[in-house]
């Protein structure tokens, strides 16, 4: 805690495991924080974690955490300095960041003039192209269909269709023959206008097999901007990250340091503060592509801050209050220490295409212990709301070196336990315990090419099963003397309790008999 927090009370437009979070960096600082929510999440777990909260009514996004008009009049009511967004919903809305300026507020992120100049495909690529960062050949012109297939023609086939706007794989198609472009551009200008309102698209040359390294800055208000090094994104599911790492197992030191000043080039030539993430794909000759610049704290942000020692939250509200990063980092050794993975824990079911799920989570048991850190956003009981993005928790490692890491992240998703609704958490420990990954032979077409690591078995433990056994390790009656719950106990275990192995779980045959 700090004796002159930068802000006394700040409002967290936000919910779920963000949320929590961007409270837990708040309370270390002393500043009061505030939560909003819908009807459904009056329980979420961000509510009970915050200082003070204001219902916004109804249910969906829309009606609540996207309403502009009720966020403000919430800052307000509660004597709220300033608003931190987290990511998702109003986190990259040039509007709304400057509608909380207007207001007398400070907003926790970039200023609006510099989100315009980046926040879409489009314009971040012109202004990529100015700073000279290199760019994917292809356009950022504003253009008709006939336009952006004949451009498509140009560069050669396969290429990507993009939504200037957003970001999350929405409104994006890889097209491989030029009959298909026609549609492709149709169908993405459709899900572009559905999910962000604009349907304008840009098109570039597809970079395949390609890696996804992406470098978090954070620049202040007095024109400093710093790398903080790259993060590896590679491994992805219909175009949306499922595990992150830092630092990348490919990226040297002196590719590191020519991506960073590319990324701070960019950054300073719009006059860019607070967090941001420059993204880029990584082609297998060592040629890096620049992508689009995320204007907000990025979900994969633990494993930066444990690498290299940095609360990002921190100094996200340090330099929203005027601080300057010569003395904020003054001293700090920012040389990536370690290795750091996280796994996205998320309500789907990758088994039958990674369709959402939602209901009652009857047992959360999350992993603990040395090198494991979760940021969660639920609890045993809660109630998993159809409305928002699917995302439970995530779960990060650190450890002194990468195959440690990957030993650790493997051990501790046998340890994590959300019972009552599908999860991808068996699905995560495939992909780390596939030889694929363990040797960082990655890219970001990984899993559509290797189909079988979203298959399951056929033989699931039941639920039932499943918290019986974790209640049997709780209470000590596997022989062991502690490790982790049911769904991952000790290899070691010892005495008179039967275990059986099945993919990966570890059974308690006196409860379950044995599968």
């Amino acid at each position: 805690m700090t004796d002159h927090p930068p802000f006394r009370r700040v409002l967290v437009a936000n919910r779920g495991e963000i949320a929590v979070r961007v409270m837990r960096g708040l309370r270390e600082l002393g500043i009061e924080s505030v939560a909003i929510h819908s009807d459904v999440d009056a329980r979420c777990a961000h509510v009970l974690a915050a200082d003070h909260a204001v219902a916004l009514g109804g249910n969906t996004a829309t009606e609540s955490y996207l309403d502009q008009q009720k966020v403000l009049a919430a800052a307000k009511a509660t004597g709220a300095e300033a608003i931190h967004p987290g990511y998702g919903f109003l986190s990259e809305n040039s509007a709304f960041a400057r509608a909380v300026r207007e207001a007398g507020l400070v907003f926790i992120g970039p200023n609006p003039e510099a989100m315009d100049r980046l926040g879409g495909k489009k314009a971040a690529r012109e202004e990529a192209i100015a700073a000279g960062v290199p760019v994917i050949p292809g356009t950022e012109k504003d253009l008709s269909d006939d336009e952006l297939i004949a451009v498509a023609k140009k560069i050669g086939m396969p290429v990507m269709v993009k939504a200037s706007a957003g970001g999350g794989g929405r409104g994006m198609r890889r097209v491989e023959r030029e009959q298909d472009l026609a549609e492709a551009i149709a169908a993405g200008r459709r899900e572009a206008k559905d999910s962000f309102g604009d349907e304008r698209m840009i098109v570039e040359r597809a970079v395949f097999p390609a890696r996804h390294i992406e470098i978090q800055i954070i620049a202040d208000k007095h024109g400093n901007a710093v790398s903080l090094h790259e993060r590896e994104c590679s491994v992805q599911r219909r175009h949306q990250k499922v595990l992150e790492e830092a630092p990348s197992a490919v990226v040297s030191e002196e590719l590191r340091k020519r991506m960073g000043e590319a990324a701070v080039s960019l950054c300073k030539r719009v006059g860019y503060d607070n967090a941001g993430t420059c993204e880029f794909l990584l082609d297998d000759a060592g040629n890096f592509y620049f992508l689009e610049v995320n204007t907000r704290l990025q979900v994969e942000h633990p494993v930066t801050e444990l690498v290299t020692g940095v609360d990002l939250v921190h100094l996200q509200l340090a330099v929203a209050a005027g601080g300057n990063l010569t003395e904020l980092l003054k001293g700090k050794d920012l040389t990536p220490r370690g290795h750091a993975i996280e796994a996205r824990i998320c309500a789907e079911s990758p088994e039958a295409g990674y369709i959402p799920a939602a209901g009652l989570l009857e047992l959360v048991r999350e992993a603990e212990g040395p090198g494991i850190r979760v940021d969660s956003g639920v609890y045993t009981g809660w109630q998993v709301p159809p409305f928002y993005d699917s995302m439970l928790a995530k779960l990060i490692v650190w450890a002194p070196d990468r195959a440690t890491a990957c030993d650790r992240l493997s051990q501790a998703l046998r340890d994590t336990v959300y019972l009552g609704i599908p999860t991808n958490v068996d699905f995560l420990r495939r992909i780390v315990d596939d030889q694929a990954f363990r040797t960082a032979q990655i890219s970001t077409d990984m899993l559509s090419q290797r189909p079988e690591l979203a298959k399951g078995p056929g033989d699931a433990p039941s639920d039932e099963v499943l918290a019986a056994a974790v209640l049997c390790q709780a209470l000590g009656r596997s022989g062991g003397g502690g490790g982790g719950a049911a769904a991952g106990a000790s290899a070691g275990s010892s005495g008179n309790a039967v275990w059986q192995e099945f993919e990966g779980f570890r059974l308690f045959e006196g409860v379950g008999g044995a599968r």
